[in-house]
């Protein structure tokens, strides 16, 4: 129903910003297009589901209290020695997690799975991943975030982090929009790409953070792990979320900063081949 719609609305509409040409008489066609999109995703996941866009939450912590069971004793000595903060710190990993596995995943065949509809209708091929991240980030927005605003409240004391919350979570939505547009391109020309993400992902999920204190990796492993995108999510949040020291400005920095240039990869290499897209299509 929803994409009998579109050629209505959306017949002749030009490519706009990453889709270049002329931005603003059309940005409010791609912003409704895009809207659109997300709601056919959202939709389509979760038609028949009894908890809906709330299987994001459940899912985080159920296993959240699963990694409390095996490694809260553990680990609880790094999170001074108070359980509740090793479930909030382990919560927050598998939520940034979660989000970029979710979102990433999705994005990396929607431009070939819309294929048909876009050898029928002109439209800016960019809208396809882009309407994936957003799907996910109305599903954190409704589910973890909350929690995430409620812990930083009762945590840490200070009303005025929550004005903080917005700098990780913005560089992890920029850090999956950059590698949605790049594996999206990518799988385009590749079409065994989803075997080799999927490998990348649980390397990049084991390599976080997540159920695990930072402090226990060696000094000379940590260098690697620059490499992560997750990493500085993680450890930005828990630094807003969790943490009552001053506040390092200087990891909330890099982080972003990294997102940004992972940001102008994709949007590079997206560009550079968007015109080859409807041979392979």
């Amino acid at each position: 129903m929803v994409s009998s719609a579109l050629p209505k609305f959306f017949r002749g509409a030009v490519a706009i910003t990453l889709d270049a040409g002329s931005v603003q008489p059309h940005a409010s066609r791609y912003l409704n297009l895009l809207y659109v999109l997300t709601l056919r995703n959202l939709k389509i996941r979760y038609r028949g589901s009894f908890l809906g866009v709330y299987w994001s939450l459940l899912n985080p912590l159920i296993m959240t209290g699963v990694y409390t069971a095996l490694f809260g004793q553990a680990f609880i000595s790094y999170y001074n020695n108070q359980l509740v903060n090793y479930v909030l710190a382990a919560f927050t990993g598998l939520i940034v997690v979660g989000f970029f596995i979710g979102s990433t995943s999705q994005a990396l065949t929607s431009i070939v799975s819309n294929g048909p509809l876009l050898n029928k209708i002109q439209l800016p091929v960019s809208v396809f991943p882009l309407s994936m991240i957003c799907g996910n980030l109305f599903q954190f927005t409704v589910g973890p975030l909350p929690l995430l605003m409620v812990a930083t409240l009762i945590v840490t004391a200070q009303p005025q982090r929550l004005l903080l919350l917005p700098i990780p979570l913005l560089t992890l939505v920029f850090a999956c929009t950059g590698i949605a547009l790049l594996i999206s391109t990518l799988y385009v020309f590749f079409r065994d790409l989803p075997y080799f993400y999927e490998l990348l992902t649980f390397a990049l999920w084991i390599s976080s953070p997540v159920f695990y204190p930072a402090a226990i990796v060696p000094e000379q492993v940590r260098g690697l792990l620059v490499f992560n995108p997750l990493w500085p999510v993680i450890e930005g949040l828990r630094e807003v979320v969790l943490a009552s020291a001053p506040i390092d400005f200087a990891l909330l920095a890099v982080g972003l900063f990294a997102s940004l240039v992972l940001l102008g990869i994709g949007v590079l290499v997206f560009t550079r081949c968007r015109d080859q897209f409807m041979d392979l299509v």
